[in-house]
């Protein structure tokens, strides 16, 4: 499976029986679930708390806290890494009709306005949540319908904030 985090650092993860090596090394973890999304890791002699903070498995992406430390990881496994070595990837993009909140937060700004074209990647809004501010970006291309937040608003996790045509 291919990992990317960030955007910016990729990694080849294989998991075996229980065994895990990332671009070729093993790696050795000693974990611990906590429960409600958040799990204790040692590595390294490290200790490392994780929450996972959103997740979407349709879009195989996460967003994940690490000791306080948000990332955004993406994955590709197999079938997604033959499906693009066929050109057929783009074929199974999927259309969006709307955006919502991963989490509960505050609006600090709308970076879009109604009737916009966005690209995939393309940030729409920037989310306060827990005191660290999240900048949500378009999962695909599309013409931006009807924006339902504005600055300062308060939102709840999966209220819509935005939808397209």
């Amino acid at each position: 499976m291919k990992v990317k985090v960030n955007e910016h650092h990729n990694f080849n993860v294989e998991i075996n029986n229980n065994l895990m090596s990332v671009n070729g090394s093993e790696v050795i973890l000693d974990s611990r679930s906590l429960g409600n999304n958040h799990t204790h890791v040692i590595y390294n002699n490290k200790s490392y708390n994780v929450e996972v903070v959103s997740e979407n498995k349709a879009d195989k992406t996460s967003i994940i806290k690490v000791n306080g430390t948000t990332y955004t990881i993406e994955m590709e496994d197999q079938y997604d890494q033959l499906l693009k070595q066929l050109g057929m990837d783009s074929a199974l993009a999927s259309k969006v009709s709307e955006i919502k909140a991963p989490m509960p937060g505050l609006v600090l700004s709308v970076l879009v306005t109604e009737g916009q074209e966005v690209s995939k990647g393309d940030s729409l809004l920037v989310l306060e949540a827990m005191k660290m501010e999240n900048v949500i970006k378009s999962p695909a291309s599309g013409i931006i319908k009807k924006i339902l937040i504005n600055k300062s608003d308060k939102v709840e996790k999966n209220e819509i904030l935005i939808q397209f045509q």
